[in-house]
C-alpha cells in the first residue's frame, strides 16, 4: 500500500481488527519512509446494479452520490455521520437484495427517501421536494401533511 503522505510504496500493518459495523477490516499502517501512520479499510467488492436514468442513460452506482445527496438534505440537522452511513448501507443492502442488473433511478430515489424519512422528517421533505419536482404548492402541502401524520 502506497503512503498517502510521501508516496513511498511500502507500508507496514501495525494493527488489524474488524470495524465496528463488522462489514470491513480496519488496518493501521505505518510508512517505512516517513513513519507517518494512517488507517485503511477493506471491504468485500460487490457488483451493484447499473442505474437507469429517466432518459434511458445508464450509469454505474456511486455510493458517493447517494451519500452527498443525503448529506445535503440533512444539512444542519441533528443526524450523526454514523446514522447516515448506516442508512447508505441499508440502501446498498436493498439494491443488492433485488438481484437485478439494472435499477431505475426513480426506485433508488424512493429508497433514499424512505431512509431519510426514518432519519429526519425535515430532510425527507427537503429531498422529496427537489426529487419529485413539485409543480405547485398543493403537492408540497400534501407531502408535509403526510409526514405530519
Amino acid at each position: 500500500m502506497k503512503c498517502p503522505f510521501c508516496g513511498h510504496p511500502e507500508t507496514q500493518v501495525i494493527e488489524t481488527r474488524v470495524s465496528e459495523d463488522a462489514e470491513s477490516i480496519r488496518r493501521r499502517r505505518q510508512c517505512g519512509a516517513c513513519q507517518k501512520r494512517f488507517t485503511t479499510y477493506e471491504r468485500p467488492e460487490v457488483s451493484f446494479p447499473s442505474i437507469v436514468k429517466k432518459d434511458g442513460h445508464r450509469s454505474d452506482y456511486q455510493r458517493s452520490k447517494i451519500r452527498s445527496s443525503m448529506t445535503l438534505a440533512l444539512r444542519k440537522r441533528p443526524v450523526s455521520t454514523e446514522q447516515v452511513d448506516a442508512a447508505v448501507e441499508h440502501i446498498e443492502e436493498q439494491l443488492l437484495g433485488m438481484g437485478q442488473r439494472e435499477v431505475a433511478s426513480s426506485r433508488l430515489g424512493e429508497l433514499v427517501m424512505l431512509e431519510l424519512k426514518k432519519l429526519d422528517k425535515i430532510a425527507y421533505i427537503r429531498f422529496a421536494s427537489v426529487y419529485r419536482s413539485f409543480e405547485d404548492i398543493d403537492e408540497f402541502k400534501t407531502l408535509v401533511d403526510e409526514v405530519g401524520r
